[in-house]
């Protein structure tokens, strides 16, 4: 007597999945800090599809739609590989100590370009 599923195992192991997730930088581009095309060429440049950066094929696609970014990819893509990348370019120019790559409360797939709340600090620093 054999307990479990089939022999073939359950579950759907080299399935592909498809994901879209879209960088918002809309407070920092009314703002003119940065400019949405130079994050979509960095972003094109720097993401590895099988272990080559800039290599992105059909696999991997990143479009401008006004002030944000989509990545569409055909496969397993990672939204913390996304975080990563953007925070990379705040990093490169300069602007890592104002702004913060915060995933969007309303849906789940969307990251936000925000400042940091300078505010609540100023009060502590008045001793």
């Amino acid at each position: 007597m054999s307990r479990g599923g089939s022999a073939s195992g359950g579950g759907a192991k080299g399935k592909k999945k498809g994901a879209t997730f879209t960088i918002d930088c809309a407070k920092p581009v009314e703002d003119k800090i940065m400019e949405v095309a130079s994050l979509e060429k960095f972003l094109q440049e720097r993401i590895k599809v099988g272990g080559k950066a800039g290599a992105l094929g059909d696999s991997v696609t990143v479009t401008r739609e006004k002030s944000k970014i989509v990545v569409t990819s055909d496969s397993n893509f990672s939204k913390r590989y996304l975080k990563y990348l953007t925070k990379k370019y705040l990093k490169k120019n300069n602007v890592r100590d104002w702004l913060r790559v915060i995933a969007s409360n309303k849906d789940r797939n969307v990251y936000e370009l925000r400042y940091f709340n300078i505010a609540e600090n100023e009060g502590e620093d008045e001793d």
